[in-house]
């Protein structure tokens, strides 16, 4: 399984395609499940696992791994269900979020799976908010599952979400007059940490989930004649979503003459793989790597600064 994980520089040419790659697994029963192979740095059996005193008790204990410590935490658990039984078969799928490594125990791993984010699709209506649930999608007729794993780290160490003193300019608020940024994630958890964010500089935030969703609203906007930079302030978007990802997004954007002075900023915990060049080669206008609030908000802070001509402190610059 480690060898399939070596290539990684083939799979940058699925950028801008809408296309992923996904590893598939399972947990406690026959339900299949699936994570972005972007997101995978490697597949190994289970090494022993040391306790952890006060632990989350999703998190089953911490294994030294490549000369490291590692927190690995129970999948199955994660969900809601009861903890996998340790019978020496489990595996462990390390993975980066938010320029951090963690692992997550699972009972077996499967394949990898190439497939178009067309093909990935929202949960069904009906799941409920505490669901983990963040797509869903169908390979050789059966059910796979993607799990919204940035819910499941969010619960066991809460992101911050406050944004430090002197990072926004006092009158920031007056200076965007009135116009909302469009904030694009499937993942619940994700959208509610960005509009906090945003909420505490006094700034409007429009959500959506999803890059397909996002565009349709855009195009709308301007096929009533109206100009996108005058209802939309910037874009914020997540790069893994359901129906269309945030690179496939930046770049129908690019391609429209209507929308392509929209400034466009992915954000995304895709940190350890996507580099400047790939978003460069989409057309965006910064990466930002989930989630450190100041940054979030500085980079906001900035665009707004550089627009209006104001400093940190609202005084005129030019």
């Amino acid at each position: 399984m480690a060898g399939v994980m070596d290539s990684v520089d083939q799979r940058t040419q699925l950028v801008g395609q809408n296309r992923l790659e996904l590893l598939l697994f399972r947990l406690s029963g026959q339900q299949m499940y699936g994570i972005n192979v972007f997101k995978v740095r490697e597949v190994l059996p289970c090494p022993p696992l040391s306790a952890l005193p006060g632990r989350s008790q999703l998190v089953r204990g911490v294994a030294h791994i490549r000369g490291g410590t590692l927190s690995i935490m129970d999948m199955n658990q994660a969900i809601g269900r009861g903890p996998l039984k340790d019978d020496g078969n489990s595996f462990v799928i390390i993975t980066e979020y938010n320029r951090t490594a963690q692992g997550f125990l699972v009972r077996g791993v499967d394949r990898i799976v190439n497939m178009n984010w067309s093909e990935i699709h929202p949960p069904p209506k009906g799941t409920g908010k505490d669901n983990y649930l963040t797509a869903v999608t169908e390979v050789d007729g059966k059910l796979v599952e993607i799990v919204d794993v940035e819910k499941i780290l969010a619960e066991v160490s809460p992101a911050m979400d406050r944004v430090s003193e002197g990072v926004v300019s006092a009158n920031l608020a007056s200076q965007v007059l009135e116009k909302p940024v469009l904030v694009i994630d499937d993942s619940s958890i994700a959208r509610k940490q960005v509009k906090r964010v945003l909420d505490s500089m006094g700034v409007k935030t429009l959500l959506k989930e999803n890059g397909k969703e996002a565009l349709d609203y855009l195009k709308a906007i301007a096929a009533e004649g109206k100009n996108p930079k005058d209802e939309v302030l910037m874009v914020i978007s997540d790069i893994e979503m359901p129906e269309m990802d945030g690179y496939t997004f930046t770049a129908e954007v690019r391609n429209d003459p209507k929308l392509a002075g929209l400034h466009v900023i992915l954000h995304s915990s895709l940190s350890g793989v996507f580099n400047t060049s790939m978003v460069k080669k989409v057309g965006a206008d910064h990466f930002l790597a989930k989630f450190h609030p100041d940054e979030l908000a500085k980079m906001v802070n900035d665009y707004v600064v550089d627009t209006t001509g104001q400093d940190i402190q609202g005084a005129p610059t030019r």
